[in-house]
């Protein structure tokens, strides 16, 4: 190999390491706020419960309130499915920007959904379309975050970059908790199921 191509290999590889370092954080990132939600999600089921499946007993209500955190599961398969396809065609950043986008339109929809006691089955409604839309987009999200951190890595540090996807995925959870167990502290059970 000639000095010429040495350095053009060297120069490339040091324009591509603060592009893989953005696209680490970035991706990174937007996976643990995807995860933090549905941690936050599974902490509060009971106080979900409460103000969006008034049932005869608390048991009915929790399980309806369970049954609503799994069907964003049901959806990560088909997210999966179609996000991928369009990262296919339109591009591995288009399909983050999608699925970045859907997850804030379902987190905002639960955010803000109005209470069973507010506007009737309307308010569940609303909850249960936001689950859809968070289980889509982080099905979609998973696989098109790997593959582009891996596409935007070098050689030498594909593996560690692509990580990330899973060690954000587990600091998500632990920050979900942590806010769980602050919020369950700090608040009275009337404030936290009114507002908290």
């Amino acid at each position: 190999m000639s000095t010429l191509q040495a350095q053009s290999i060297t120069s490339t590889a040091s324009k591509a390491r603060p592009q893989a370092r953005q696209a680490t954080i970035a991706c990174a990132l937007g996976n643990a706020l995807e995860m933090y939600d549905f941690t936050i999600y599974s902490f509060f089921a009971v106080v979900i419960a409460r103000n969006f499946f008034p049932a005869q007993s608390e048991v009915a209500s929790l399980l309806l309130s369970l049954t609503t955190f799994g069907v964003g599961f049901l959806m990560r398969p088909v997210g999966a499915v179609i996000i991928g396809r369009f990262a296919d065609r339109h591009g591995r950043k288009s399909a983050l920007s999608l699925t970045i986008g859907l997850m804030t339109l379902g987190t905002a929809m639960i955010a803000f959904a109005p209470t069973y006691h507010q506007i009737g089955f309307f308010g569940t409604l609303i909850l249960i379309t936001g689950r859809l839309v968070q289980g889509f987009s982080a099905g979609g999200e998973i696989g098109t975050a790997s593959v582009f951190l891996m596409e935007s890595s070098t050689t030498s540090n594909r593996c560690h970059n692509v990580s990330w996807q899973a060690a954000s995925q587990g600091y998500a959870a632990l920050v979900g908790a942590g806010i769980g167990l602050l919020l369950s502290t700090v608040l009275t059970a009337d404030d936290l199921n009114q507002w908290g």
